[in-house]
C-alpha cells in the first residue's frame, strides 16, 4: 500500500481524497496556488507545498512543479481528482517515468478514450451501441455535408478534444452547416489547441445517463449502476440523482452490461464513467468515457455504501476488485452549489464568505472546502460545495433536499442555493420529466 499520496488538485475534491487517505493510514501532501493558501485541503493535509501563482497554467496545470512537489515530499503516488491533469495522458506518463503511481488511467487508456472520435470507433469495435455519425475526424466541410446527408438532419458537430460544451453545434438544416463548421472549429482550437471535428446524429429529447465502472489490473470490471445528469446548463451539470427516474430494471441491466463490456474491452484500470445519451424510447448510445472520478460520485457512494476513492487507491495498489455489480438500495440527489448569481444569468460571484451555516441531520452530506471568512478566488471553477441528500424514496430525498437547502446559509457572495430550492418545487422535476433541454425553459422566480 502507498505510504504517502500527493493530491494534485484543490478544494473539496482534494479534501475528499485526504479524508479517505487518513482513514486508510496513508499520509497526504496538498499542493496549492498562492490564492489557495487558506483552503481547508491545505490545512487538513499532513504536508502542503505551494506550486505557483493563481493562474492554473502556472500552478495546478504546471506538471514540473507538481512532480517536484511529489519528489521533495517523497510521495509514492499522485491522485489527480477531477479536472486539471486528471485526464492528461502526458502527465500520467511523466508520473510513470518518475516512478510515482498515477491513481487514474494509464497514458494509453487516456489517449484511447480521451479523444472522442477514437473512443467512438473503439466502442463500435467492442459492440457498444453508438450514435450514428462520422467514422473518425471530418477532413473537410464537403465531407461534413456528405455525412450529414447520410445520417439525416438534425446533426451535432463536436470537437474531438472537447468538454464543457466547447466546440459543439446543433445543426438543423444544410444551410446552417458551413457557419457552424467554421465557428465550432475556431472555438475548439482556442479552447483545446485542436480543431478536429466529428459529427453525430442529434438525439432529440435525450437524457444524459452515465454508468459508474471500476476496473482492476487483472482485466476485470464491474458497474455500480447509473446516475442521471440530465439537468444541465450549457452542458454543465447542475444536479444529479441515482437511481434515474427514467430507468427500468431491464434498461439498467442492458446499460450496465454495455458499460462493463466497454471497460473490459479496453482493459480499463481504475474508476471511470461510461456516459450515454438515452432517447425517449429508451434506446441508449455511447457518448464518451471519463477516465477519472466524477464530481457526482458521492450519490453512488450513498446508495450502495461504497467509498469510490478508497476503491481507486486499492485498485492502483494492485488489489483485485470483487467483480460483482452494485445496484441502488436508496435514492440520492446532489445539488452543485456554485458561487454564481442565478438571478443574473449565473454570473460568477467570487469574494469573501461572511456567514456560513451548514445543513445537517440524517441523510444529509455536505462536501465543501469553504467556511466563514474564506475568500473564493476568481481564478477557478465556481463550484464551492456539493449538497447530497439520501433517503428511502425519491420523494423523501427531494423533501430532505428542500429542508437542507432552507438550512444552508451562505452570505457575502451570491450562490445557486435559491436556484436549487426552486428546482425542487418545479413540477416537471418533481415528476422526473426532464431531459438535457430542461434548463432552456426554466425561469427563476423573483422571491419577494
Amino acid at each position: 500500500m502507498f505510504k504517502k499520496i500527493l493530491i494534485a488538485n484543490r478544494g473539496e475534491i482534494a479534501l475528499r481524497v485526504i479524508r479517505t487517505c487518513r482513514e486508510m493510514g496513508i499520509k497526504t501532501v496538498a499542493v496549492y496556488s498562492t490564492v489557495d493558501a487558506d483552503s481547508l485541503h491545505v490545512k487538513f493535509a499532513d504536508e502542503a507545498v505551494c506550486i505557483g501563482p493563481a493562474p492554473s497554467n502556472l500552478s495546478y496545470l504546471k506538471m514540473s512543479n507538481i512532480i517536484a512537489a511529489a519528489e521533495i515530499t517523497n510521495a509514492d503516488a499522485i491522485h489527480p481528482g477531477y479536472g486539471f491533469l486528471s485526464e492528461n495522458a502526458k502527465f500520467s506518463k511523466i508520473c510513470q517515468e518518475h516512478g510515482i503511481k498515477f491513481i487514474g488511467a494509464s497514458p494509453e487508456m487516456i489517449e484511447k478514450m480521451g479523444d472522442k472520435a477514437t473512443a467512438k470507433s473503439t466502442m463500435i469495435e467492442a459492440g457498444v451501441p453508438c450514435v450514428p455519425g462520422s467514422e473518425g475526424i471530418l477532413e473537410s466541410l464537403e465531407q461534413a455535408k456528405k455525412v450529414a446527408k447520410e445520417i439525416g438532419y438534425p446533426v451535432m458537430m463536436k470537437a474531438t478534444a472537447g468538454g464543457g460544451g466547447k466546440g459543439m453545434r446543433a445543426i438543423w438544416k444544410e444551410e446552417e452547416l458551413e457557419k457552424a463548421w467554421e465557428s465550432a472549429r475556431q472555438e475548439a482550437a482556442a479552447a483545446f489547441g485542436n480543431d478536429g471535428m466529428y459529427m453525430e446524429k442529434l438525439i432529440e429529447e435525450p437524457r444524459h445517463i452515465e454508468i459508474q465502472v471500476v476496473g482492476d489490473s487483472f482485466g476485470k470490471a464491474c458497474h455500480l449502476s447509473e446516475r442521471d445528469c440530465s439537468v444541465q446548463r450549457r452542458h454543465q451539470k447542475l444536479t444529479e440523482e441515482t437511481p434515474s427516474p427514467f430507468m427500468t430494471d431491464e434498461l439498467r441491466e442492458k446499460m450496465g452490461t454495455a458499460a462493463v463490456k466497454a471497460a473490459e474491452y479496453i482493459k480499463y484500470e481504475g474508476a471511470g464513467t461510461v456516459e450515454f445519451l438515452v432517447d425517449k424510447h429508451r434506446n441508449f448510445y455511447f457518448m464518451e468515457m471519463n477516465t477519472r472520478i466524477q464530481v457526482e460520485h458521492p450519490i453512488t457512494e450513498q446508495v450502495i455504501d461504497y467509498d469510490l476513492i478508497r476503491e481507486q487507491i486499492l485498485v492502483a495498489a494492485g488489489v483485485p476488485i470483487s467483480g460483482k455489480n452494485y445496484y441502488p438500495q436508496l435514492h440520492s440527489i446532489e445539488c452543485r452549489i456554485n458561487a454564481e448569481d442565478p438571478y443574473n444569468d449565473f454570473r460568477p460571484s467570487p469574494g469573501k464568505i461572511t456567514v456560513l451555516h451548514a445543513p445537517g441531520g440524517h441523510g444529509v452530506r455536505l462536501d465543501t472546502h469553504v467556511y466563514a471568512g474564506y475568500t473564493i478566488p476568481p481564478n477557478y471553477d465556481s463550484m464551492i460545495a456539493k449538497l447530497i441528500t439520501t433517503a428511502q424514496t425519491r420523494e423523501e430525498a427531494i423533501a430532505k433536499m428542500k429542508r437542507a437547502l432552507d438550512e444552508f446559509v451562505i452570505e457575502g457572495i451570491k450562490t445557486t442555493i435559491p436556484f436549487h430550492r426552486q428546482l425542487m418545487d418545479e413540477p416537471d422535476y418533481v415528476a422526473g420529466n426532464y431531459t438535457t433541454k430542461f434548463m432552456e425553459s426554466f425561469v427563476m422566480k423573483e422571491v419577494e
